[in-house]
Formats: structure tokens, sequence, C-alpha cells
């Protein structure tokens, strides 16, 4: 938990943050592309609001897998340097879209959780949410997290990044112009900034709710773990 965050104010964030979640926001950040698209947004940018929790739960727009009226949510925040990340996203969240998301009874919500923004995992972010602009978002996440001893290691990682899009087929004068810009960069920020306020520190971070809380924060990973929870949650009823 962050310094200065009492426990009531955070239980009070998580109950905020479940209605977001369970309900969905209709008015999100609107995300602002640079006029010149000369040069792709790497870092954390400046956002106004993250003191209320319902307007940085707003902000910070997360990608839903499954049906977004499935009684049960399961978040999932993750740095795309993150080797734990990369197992969960290509190990167990293919389990659990199976046992789970599948059958209806959870949805998943991705939320970007750059610990080291400076490293690339923000240009990484960022790159997966305009591929998610061609509805590619869990293909080009899953490409990312295979090939994180890839493109972690050098120093321009946009070449690498457009490869990768080309490959899943991607219109690449969107793509391009979409990384070349500041799109995203608030929306990335904000999901930040929300981990931050939940008082996550490390990665993958799990969370599973229902009806307006989630209560749910798990202490590991697992799909024992997190199919228990799921299974708790709406055994105590979610109707």
């Amino acid at each position: 938990m962050e310094k200065g965050t009492s426990s009531s104010s955070l239980k009070a964030f998580y109950i905020i943050l479940g209605i977001v979640a369970v309900i969905g926001i209709g008015a999100v950040a609107k995300s602002v592309t640079s006029k010149s698209a000369a040069k792709a947004a790497t870092e954390p940018v400046k956002i106004s609001g993250v003191d209320d929790p319902a307007k940085l739960a707003e902000m910070a727009k997360g990608v839903t897998m499954g049906n977004e009226d499935a009684p049960v949510t399961i978040m999932v925040f993750e740095d795309y340097l993150c080797p734990h990340c990369a197992h969960f996203t290509t190990e167990i969240e293919p389990k659990i879209k199976t046992e789970l998301i599948d059958p209806g009874k959870a949805k998943l919500v991705y939320h970007d959780f750059p610990l080291r923004p400076e490293t690339g995992s923000f240009l990484a972010a960022r790159a997966a949410r305009c591929a998610n602009d061609q509805n590619h978002f869990w293909e080009y996440q899953n490409v990312l997290f295979r090939n994180q001893g890839i493109w972690g290691l050098p120093a321009d990682k946009e070449p690498l990044f457009l490869n990768y899009a080309d490959g899943l087929g991607l219109d690449m004068d969107q793509f391009r112009q979409c990384l070349n810009s500041d799109k995203y960069a608030d929306v990335v920020s904000a999901n930040l900034e929300l981990a931050k306020a939940l008082g996550l520190d490390g990665t993958p971070s799990v969370l599973v709710g229902a009806q307006g809380s989630m209560d749910r924060r798990l202490s590991d990973y697992t799909l024992p773990s997190i199919e228990a929870a799921v299974n708790g949650v709406m055994k105590r009823g979610v109707n």
C-alpha cells in the first residue's frame, strides 16, 4: 500500500473500482494523437484527476476478454517485460479462457502496469492498444510476451513492434501512425496510477469480484486460486 493511503480509503476505492468493472463506464479518457506524429510517447504523461477514485477508474480503461455481462470480473495488471506475466499470459490465461470465460462465468479485464516504463514496457503497452484499434489486442499481447527476450534488448524497439504488427496482418499505415504518436499515453498512464492507487506492488496482480466490489486480491496467480475466487463470488450470489 502506498504511503498516506488509509485502509478505509483503499477499501472505498476497491468498491468504486468494482462498480466500474462490473457495470462498465460509458465515458472514458480521450486519447490524444500528436499532430506531428513524429515521435512515439515512451514515458508516462501527467494526467489530472488521479486523486478522484471514480475519475481515475474511468480514465484507466481496461481491455476485456469475454462477455461484458459475465457475473464475475477477473482484473489482471501486467508489465510486458515481466517474466511471470509472460508465463501467466501464455500458459494460464488460455486455461482461464477455457474454464471460466468461455462458459460465461467470468470476464477478464486487462490493465497495464508498466513498472519500469523507461525499459520499453510503456511503449509496448501503447503498441498493444494500437493493435486493439484493429481488434488484434490479444494476439499482439501474446507476441509481445513470447518475444520479451528479443524486443527487450535493443534501445530502438519500434522496428520490432512494427514487425510484429505486420506479422499479424495489421494495416501498417494505421498502426505506424498510432505508435508514432502519443495516442493512448494518457490511458496507459492512468492504468499505472490506478495500480498504484490500489496498492499493487508487483506483476502480475490479480483481483476478482462482482456486484460493485473487487474485494478479492489474490496472493498468487495460479489457475486453482483464480477458479476458487470466481466460484466463491458466484456462490455468495451475483445475480
